[in-house]
């Protein structure tokens, strides 16, 4: 099986995709294209997995990639990080030719960003805190300082958990509220939340020239994607990650 790239209509010219589990090497629970190093894979899978998802994106590029500490921070990447000395952050941008960014998730949000006019990219993992943190605005604010135009950015939101499988608690729910009564709109009875929809809102409040979200729920297609709270219901000892990239090409 090859490899599935996912592409948004608003970054159509750009080089990115947003992948799942599908055309890896990996094996067992974690079968597919698991990219994580973060899960108990055998190394070489993980890394031949790597090697085939910069291929079907930007061939012959680097990858760069931070360590993810869910929160609001971004990064300008020159090149490309050895594991050990990734910073740590949430979102990344550059300008240079050649470089991917990667972005790893398993329900947290994928967020591609670019502005094609001034060669400007970013990426950023929104997960619930990091977005209720701002890591959105913080990457647009990024790009701009780089040289993008806030009106030219246009964004997508990938897999991410759907609000249908986010159930969450009170205590969730208040985290929201207390930062916007106007975030009741994104709970639906159980208390489940809509992370998608929160992202988007919050990415179009930026006031970037377009957003588009691809409605895809990782938790319910088990085929396509890993999810941490799917592998978590199940009793599984362990979860994969899947990668969404941007970058610019040579």
């Amino acid at each position: 099986m090859s490899v599935e790239v996912i592409r948004a209509a608003n970054l159509a010219g750009v080089a990115h995709g947003f992948l799942g589990r599908r055309g890896g090497v990996s094996t067992g629970e974690l079968a597919g294209l698991n990219v994580g190093y973060g899960s108990d894979d055998d190394r070489a899978a993980i890394a031949e997995n790597r090697s085939r998802a910069i291929a079907a994106v930007l061939p012959g590029a680097e990858l760069a990639t931070v360590h993810q500490v869910h929160g609001a921070t971004a990064v300008k990447a020159e090149h490309s990080w050895p594991l050990d000395e990734r910073p740590r952050a949430d979102a990344i941008i550059s300008d240079r030719p050649g470089l991917l960014l990667g972005i790893l998730t398993a329900d947290c949000a994928p967020v591609l960003l670019a502005d094609p006019d001034s060669g400007v990219v970013g990426a950023a993992h929104a997960g619930w805190r990091g977005a209720l943190a701002g890591v959105t605005d913080s990457v647009i604010e990024a790009m701009v300082e780089l040289g993008a135009r806030r009106e030219r950015i246009a964004a997508a939101v990938g897999p991410c958990i759907g609000r249908e499988s986010y159930e969450v608690d009170e205590a969730f729910q208040a985290r929201f509220l207390a930062q916007s009564p106007d975030n009741e709109r994104f709970f639906a009875a159980g208390p489940r939340f809509d992370l998608e929809g929160y992202v988007v809102d919050r990415l179009t409040a930026a006031g970037i020239g377009s957003v588009e979200a691809l409605g895809l729920d990782t938790y319910t297609d088990a085929d396509r994607f890993f999810s941490y709270r799917r592998s978590t219901h199940r009793g599984e000892p362990d979860y994969g990650r899947q990668v969404s990239m941007i970058g610019v090409a040579g």
